[in-house]
């Protein structure tokens, strides 16, 4: 795939406070990549590296083959959304669109015609004439996406842009989103630390931590091979639940723990291949069977519920075995209630294994 945007040794530090450290990553023409990570791990200064509005400290960043490390952010071709909509207040919504345009010397008839076309794909035609004190939250951000879509550019750098809606406008604006870009087709950056605006939006997810890249892949990919465990505990509402043991080579392959010994028949190593020694095991709420399905899995327990939370689509059960606590998912017309004793299992090949020095996949 031809890079859109490739970034090299990237530095950035505020005083001896190294928030990038060594950042190298290539983005793909036309490609939706998300940066995705808890709050202070540097996905947004990355972002703000790439459109110019942060200094870095060293590395380079190019965009279209162009090296525009130390170039304006006027000039390095990129359009901006941001998490507060950030209109003028005082003009339309028609005076927002061109106000960059005109200050660019524009023609005329070139203006009118960009306007004309993000209104139509934006669906805000009817809205040219309002200000944006007379427009919704999801209407005055459909208007910031098109001021960066006017100025016809190859990259759009989208920092948390639907953080400040309630959770059905977020919905609704965050497929129109993924649509603008089916019809667009632009290299697209999304930050955000809604997972599931990065599952649902992004080719690729790269999930940052402390200022690095610690898995950049396909949200699938991400989600069903972890490569390590802070990832694997990050993705996915439930998290996923985890045991800590041993991992016993002796024979065929089994992980032991407090809960018991669970058969790995079926678990897919990594290109290290098998490996002994502490670990953790990490399986999914949705992994886990429960009731007569669980009878046919090699890893079986008892549990007890302790707690149910109907969703309506499915139900999430909090379960004891021994002394751990697990979430497991159900269907949503599950009878189940407190108290209730459950047989669960689940097969080896949904399971995932961490190194208990390194946190890495096994």
């Amino acid at each position: 795939m031809e890079p859109s945007i490739s970034i090299r040794h990237l530095d950035l530090s505020f005083g001896a406070v190294d928030v990038l450290k060594d950042l190298n990553l290539d983005i793909g023409k036309g490609e939706f990549l998300v940066l995705l990570g808890s709050s202070g791990c540097g996905k947004s200064t990355l972002l703000n590296c790439v459109a110019g509005l942060l200094d870095v400290s060293d590395g380079q960043i190019f965009i279209s083959g162009r090296n525009v490390t130390w170039e304006e952010p006027s000039k390095r071709g990129i359009g901006m959304v941001f998490q507060s909509y950030a209109l003028y207040p005082q003009m339309t919504v028609e005076g927002n669109l061109t106000f960059g345009l005109k200050n660019a010397g524009m023609p005329r008839a070139e203006i009118a015609e960009r306007v004309e076309r993000a209104a139509r794909i934006l669906q805000i035609e009817p809205l040219l004439k309002r200000k944006p004190a007379a427009l919704s939250g999801g209407q005055r951000q459909r208007v910031a996406i098109g001021r960066a879509l006017v100025r016809d550019v190859d990259v759009f750098l989208f920092d948390e842009p639907l953080s400040n809606l309630d959770a059905k406008l977020r919905t609704d604006l965050r497929a129109e989103i993924k649509e603008l870009h089916q019809t667009l087709g632009n290299t697209m950056i999304y930050v955000t630390h809604d997972q599931i605006e990065a599952m649902t939006l992004a080719d690729r997810i790269a999930i940052m931590r402390g200022g690095l890249i610690l898995q950049l892949d396909s949200p699938k990919e991400i989600y069903n091979r972890p490569a390590n465990k802070y990832v694997a505990g990050f993705i996915g509402s439930p998290s996923m639940n985890f045991f800590e043991g041993v991992v016993d080579l002796g024979g065929a392959p089994v992980f032991s723990c407090e809960a018991g010994d669970f058969d790995l028949s079926g678990y897919e190593f990594g290109a290290a291949g098998p490996q002994g020694g502490p670990a953790w095991l990490g399986i999914r709420p949705e992994h886990i069977a429960h009731g007569p399905d669980a009878a046919a899995c090699p890893v079986r327990m008892e549990a007890t519920v302790r707690l149910v939370e109907p969703l309506g689509s499915d139900t999430l059960a909090r379960v004891q075995v021994g002394e751990r606590l697990l979430w497991i998912r159900l269907d949503g017309q599950s009878s189940i209630r407190p108290g209730d004793t459950l047989t669960i299992g689940w097969h080896a090949e949904r399971a995932n294994l961490f190194d208990s020095a390194t946190e890495n996949r096994i």
